[in-house]
């Protein structure tokens, strides 16, 4: 019994330290850089944060003539202003697939994971403003025997 009653010890004794809470450290590459995936929808974004003068450029262009309505301007720019680093950092994003929204709404996700790789103290204040979950609604596929995902055919008595 004396055995049994010490095994038990060692794996409260083990579990103690794995409930600390994780280090965030900085990630940044060899160009002073930092790197980050966004997702919304169907779109994925791959986001780069490095320090500058705030220009924000999309797959080449101003993030204002690529995102041509407001609405998507302002999503876009909602982590930068939450951190309080509007104009400090440079944003080049690459994005793909999915529509405009889905598609802002993934370089939103990528700039907020990127701008915690690089300062991990803005962590708190993204995290509660809700720019770190990622958004997991897709579409949902379509399936046989029907007109759309859960839309039956129109019934027809004769």
């Amino acid at each position: 019994m004396a055995d049994l009653s010490s095994l038990k010890d060692l794996g409260v004794a083990a579990a103690a330290p794995a409930a600390s809470a994780p280090v965030h450290v900085k990630k940044v590459d060899a160009q002073g850089r930092s790197y980050a995936t966004g997702k919304r929808k169907d779109a994925v974004a791959r986001v780069w944060v490095k320090p500058g003068s705030g220009k924000i450029t999309v797959n080449g262009k101003s993030f204002e003539a690529y995102f041509a309505r407001p609405v998507l301007q302002m999503i876009l720019q909602q982590p930068i202003v939450a951190a309080a680093r509007d104009g400090q950092f440079d944003i080049d994003a690459t994005v793909a697939g999915g529509g405009l929204s889905g598609q802002a709404g993934a370089v939103r996700h990528g700039i907020s994971k990127a701008l915690t790789y690089f300062e991990p103290g803005l962590r708190t204040v993204l995290k509660k403003g809700g720019f770190l979950t990622r958004d997991s609604r897709v579409v949902e596929r379509k399936k046989y025997g029907k007109a759309k995902a859960r839309r039956s055919f129109q019934f027809s008595k004769r």
